[in-house]
């Protein structure tokens, strides 16, 4: 019976959750800067909950990004420290890919654009689709640009607008997709929960980093400049 923890702190929402076998216990909290202080005392709980320690679990997950700078820095350095100190493998999933599967999770969307509101004019952005595995695989490369550069994508597929992305560019995103959308959840955020669905499958198969590997992805790399500068 697999034991993971998985955290996030790569958006507002400050979130740890816990699964033990197919079971899932999980908190999360808007807090767009109280995350350093939040997600330790959020971990310590929902371990106290479960009746387990560190040492009792078989392996960690994180949102690693994209999002912002600070959080996934957050994220990524206690990720590290819990890791090392009880040498576990740990999983890097994509915030983009949490959205996609949290859409599955409540909505059953089988297909995702999925953005986040990246500042500066731009959105975080990618599509997914339910895959063979049960997980929500990507169909396009994670980009960082502006909502008007986001590329079309197919208009026979029924897809999902969700993440933050969309309640900021709107029109603009909605513009860029020739097809109809079958759903709208422009106020989702990335959730630990839904790294679990990769995490389980990772550490199933033998695979992770070691605590020293885990690097966020920040797909840009710029923060003071404006686009096109």
């Amino acid at each position: 019976m697999q034991r993971i923890l998985a955290l996030d702190t790569a958006t507002e929402a400050c979130s740890v959750a816990l699964a033990v076998g197919d079971s899932v216990l999980s908190d999360s909290v808007i807090s767009p800067r109280g995350h350093t202080a939040r997600i330790l005392p959020m971990v310590r709980e929902v371990l106290a909950e479960a009746g387990l320690t560190l040492g009792d679990l078989d392996g960690l997950a994180w949102g690693c990004g994209p999002g912002s700078f600070t959080g996934l820095r957050i994220g990524t350095s206690v990720v590290q420290g819990l890791a090392l100190a009880r040498d576990l493998p740990v999983v890097a999933v994509s915030n983009l890919e949490m959205l996609a599967e949290g859409a599955w999770r409540e909505q059953g969307a089988e297909s995702v654009l999925a953005a986040l509101d990246a500042r500066m004019g731009e959105v975080y952005w990618s599509a997914f689709r339910r895959s063979g595995t049960g997980l929500m695989a990507p169909v396009a490369e994670e980009r960082v640009c502006a909502p008007d550069q986001v590329p079309a994508m197919p208009a026979d597929t029924a897809w999902w607008a969700v993440g933050k992305g969309w309640q900021a560019y709107p029109e603009v995103l909605r513009a860029g997709q020739p097809g109809t959308l079958a759903g709208l959840l422009p106020e989702a955020v990335p959730l630990a929960r839904d790294a679990l669905p990769r995490a389980r499958l990772v550490l199933a198969e033998g695979g992770g980093l070691a605590p020293e590997q885990a690097q966020p992805v920040y797909l840009r790399n710029r923060v003071a400049e404006k686009p096109g500068r």
